[in-house]
């Protein structure tokens, strides 16, 4: 299937999706991430949701990484591209014009500093291959990263089997989390 058709489908199940899923696939989600190797890293890279498009509710994650007292770097929107500000506890959160929760401020981190990048996503394929929204924040960021950044995807939902229309320059995940597998594509 193409990412045009994919975004679809995968936004309408989102939509169609109660509360009480989101909130416990979210839960899942977090506790799912603990199986995977990435514990041994110092930098965090990680999304805050877009409530209204029922992105995967990152606050629990949050609360493990900051159990785990790991340094805690967020997104923003600048100029039509990510900014990455480390999270302490003198940070201001203000909801972007895309309705994206992002700090006003801060500590500005450079990304080949970051270790681990939770993705965004709206499908993935049984590659590692992703569907974000489109606009490529994300494929540009995880440009800049050092190579063996590692690139954890969250989803509410399985994989599909290929995303057809992959580009060269659309980079894969070495993970991605479901709410009930853990998908690896180390051996890809």
């Amino acid at each position: 299937m193409n990412k045009k058709d994919l975004r679809f489908n995968f936004k309408n199940r989102r939509k169609s999706s109660s509360p009480q899923f989101l909130a416990n696939a979210s839960l899942s989600i977090a506790n799912n991430a603990l199986k995977i190797p990435i514990w041994n890293f110092e930098y965090y890279h990680i999304f805050l949701p877009i409530s209204e498009n029922k992105e995967p509710d990152t606050s629990f994650l949050l609360s493990v990484l900051q159990g785990k007292d790991k340094n805690i770097i967020l997104p923003k929107v600048f100029d039509n591209k990510l900014k990455h500000f480390l999270l302490t506890d003198s940070t201001r959160l203000k909801n972007s014009s895309l309705n994206i929760p992002e700090p006003v401020d801060g500590i500005e981190i450079l990304p080949d500093k970051i270790d681990v990048v939770f993705v965004p996503l709206l499908a993935f394929d049984k590659l590692g291959n992703r569907v974000g929204y489109g606009k490529g924040f994300y494929d540009e960021f995880l440009a800049s990263c050092k190579p063996e950044t590692i690139k954890v995807g969250l989803s509410f939902f399985d994989p599909v089997e290929k995303i057809s229309d992959v580009y060269e320059k659309d980079i894969p995940l070495d993970y991605c989390i479901t709410p009930n597998k853990n998908y690896s594509f180390a051996d890809k």
